[in-house]
């Protein structure tokens, strides 16, 4: 077979220093870094019109909408529903708050509310697949729909003189697949004074006048409700004039242009999945101590949550054992199995869809204890029969096609990297043909330009669609070498301009800057180690003692 000596062009990036950046990055955003929520942004409109930097808010609503009337992505698949609600929403109590609102403000927002309300229209009566499974989408969808209702029985009352005739039936109709008593049923408890589940307290604000100093709930360092604004804002009420949640409030606006966030602080697991993704790479910067300390911390005897705020879940409790066991410092992964289910884990017990990027996150997680922990390990039993339910339930959910379906992110490629390295490494039983298959999908799915992406090429999904050809250890050498090759010069021509594609998954899409930028320097790292004659994607990190090539057994 003949190789070529070309040099690659990733050999043109500073992967070290990318890397040592990112870090620096980290420790310079101690909440993290997500981008802004449209959802979130709109849902401060409404209920915090008292906080600093309101008009720049609205006026973002207002540059935001498309020409069809919708804000966000993705109008075909129900991404755009959520936002679409939260912006017109938003700009009906504006209309309704301030009838003193004059001149071109006061023209814009009314137009743009009625184009919002026929786009929401629009898409209520024509979809014809399920809602997306965003982030309590099931509370989120009916609160919005009650509150636009709402507004516009005002109006059929109080006619506002500026907001065209309404051509709709007078009502948005709810999905015919959300049922509202679930939210009627968590307003009633908060009421009379009782407790929600925690992973609710990230959607408070959809209970409405309930979530107003709500008895049961109470903001945890740094001020914050559910790691929410919105959330945040809703327990507060009208006009507060002091306290950790309101200063919390204020530097989330103030670190992000005005803007909301969500969500937010998601430290925990932005630090984990970034340092995680460097090292698997075989790229190893000083990471501070702090930094690792805080991680540890997180862990508990439930697991570690994403952020202040947040419940402990499976997914970042998988992520922080896995990166710290690649840093040297293996911790007892034993919490894990609270999350155990009758034939997968769950991210949260409860849950309505489970996740297989979180699956795949706790194989890596109980392969890598396996793996490391020597012979005859405590538990060893329980801990090969999770690996091999885990790898069997990862196993069918794979799609026809080669690729993943997931919860916590709108583009199949981070699913298929998360799912196909956790089975190529860990994996038992048929998982050497799964991961072929998605081997396959991949490299069948590469655009012309050289990028992956679900709707456009991305600088993310290419990264995560090149860690799966570079780190699985079975594409087909020839194809795999071209296919690396014109994904890293895509990523190399992109890396320092590159796109904000939204496709993780809050209660709307939103980007994440870190979690988009490391798997790219990654890729680029392991780009330039691939040396001509080598087999494509040997791991630059050493494998457990375990280790087993897909379909092996471990133990």
């Amino acid at each position: 077979m003949t190789t070529t000596n070309t040099p690659s062009p990733a050999n043109t990036f500073d992967a070290p220093a990318a890397a040592a950046k990112l870090i620096t990055d980290l420790i310079a955003a101690p909440w993290g870094r997500p981008t802004p929520s449209l959802y979130e942004t709109a849902r401060l409109v409404t209920l915090a019109p008292w906080l600093t930097g309101h008009h720049r808010r609205l006026q973002h609503l207002l540059g935001a909408q498309h020409s069809d009337g919708n804000w966000g992505p993705a109008v075909s698949e129900g991404f755009a529903l959520v936002p679409t609600l939260s912006a017109t929403e938003a700009l009906l109590t504006t209309m309704q708050r301030t009838p003193a609102l004059s001149g071109t403000d006061r023209a814009r927002v009314t137009e743009s509310a009625h184009r919002g309300l026929q786009a929401a229209l629009r898409q209520l009566t024509s979809r014809r697949t399920p809602l997306p499974d965003t982030h309590a989408i099931e509370l989120v969808v009916p609160a919005l729909i009650e509150a636009v209702n709402t507004h516009l029985h005002q109006l059929h009352d109080a006619p506002s003189p500026d907001l065209p005739a309404w051509p709709g039936p007078g009502r948005l109709p709810l999905p015919p697949d959300v049922d509202p008593t679930l939210l009627a049923s968590l307003r009633s408890r908060l009421q009379a004074g009782g407790p929600v589940p925690d992973k609710v307290l990230y959607s408070l604000e959809t209970t409405g006048d309930a979530a107003r100093g709500a008895r049961a709930v109470r903001p945890v360092p740094p001020g914050t409700v559910g790691a929410s604004p919105a959330a945040t804002a809703a327990w507060l009420g009208p006009a507060p004039t002091s306290g950790p949640a309101l200063r919390y409030l204020e530097t989330v606006v103030s670190d992000n242009d005005a803007l909301a966030p969500a969500p937010v602080p998601i430290d925990v697991f932005e630090r984990a999945a970034v340092v995680g993704v460097l090292a698997r790479a075989g790229l190893r910067p000083q990471v501070p101590a702090p930094l690792v300390k805080g991680l540890i911390d997180a862990l508990g005897p439930e697991g570690a949550p994403g952020g202040a705020g947040l419940p402990a879940d499976g997914d970042t409790t998988s992520i922080v054992l896995f990166t710290l066991a690649q840093l040297g410092i293996p911790q007892d992964p034993g919490c894990l199995f609270k999350y155990e289910q009758d034939d997968h884990f769950c991210t949260w017990p409860g849950e309505r869809t489970a996740s297989p990027s979180t699956n795949a996150h706790q194989l890596e997680a109980l392969g890598q204890y396996l793996a490391s922990a020597g012979p005859n390990p405590p538990d060893a039993p329980r801990y090969q029969a999770a690996v091999t339910k885990t790898s069997t339930w990862i196993c069918d959910q794979q799609r026809a096609d080669g690729s993943w379906d997931d919860k916590w992110h709108a583009s199949p490629y981070y699913p298929g990297m998360c799912c196909t390295l956790a089975l190529a490494h860990y994996g038992v039983g048929a998982a050497g043909a799964v991961v072929d298959k998605a081997v396959h999908w991949v490299l069948s799915t590469q655009r012309p330009d050289g990028s992956w992406g679900r709707w456009q090429g991305t600088v993310e999904e290419t990264a995560y669609a090149l860690l799966t050809l570079q780190l699985s250890h079975r594409a087909p050498r020839p194809a795999a070498e071209r296919a690396i090759a014109r994904g890293s010069a895509y990523l190399l021509s992109h890396i320092t301009r590159p796109d904000e594609a939204v496709l993780w998954t809050g209660k709307d899409l939103y980007h994440h800057r870190p979690l988009a930028q490391a798997p790219a320097v990654a890729a680029l790292h392991l780009a330039q180690q691939q040396a001509p004659g080598t087999t494509p994607g040997r791991p630059a990190y050493q494998l457990g003692p375990l280790h087993r090539e897909p379909g092996g057994q471990n133990g």
